[in-house]
């Protein structure tokens, strides 16, 4: 009997993302479809992570951007306002 399940690739194993019933040690047979679920896509900013690595510097922790957003009085969409503004 088959079944088609997810999994995710690391370090050189495939780790299913749900339990198997299967033996210890027991041999299957696994056909690899390369095919990535996109769904989450549209939501994707791929100018900001293209633009991180072609960035010389490590991606900035949570904790840096807490910090970073905690120096900010008032509303955030006005200080990314006056910050793009200021650039000209």
């Amino acid at each position: 009997m088959g079944k088609t399940l997810a999994a995710v690739y690391e370090n050189g194993v495939l780790r299913p993302l749900e339990p198997l019933l299967l033996k210890e040690q027991q041999r299957v047979t696994v056909t690899v479809d390369e095919s990535v679920d996109n769904s989450a896509d549209p939501w994707v900013d791929h100018d900001y992570h293209a633009a991180l690595e072609a960035w010389d510097e490590p991606e900035p922790t949570l904790d840096e951007v807490r910090k970073a957003l905690s120096t900010i009085s008032g509303k955030l969409s006005d200080a990314v306002r006056a910050e793009r503004d200021a650039r000209g």
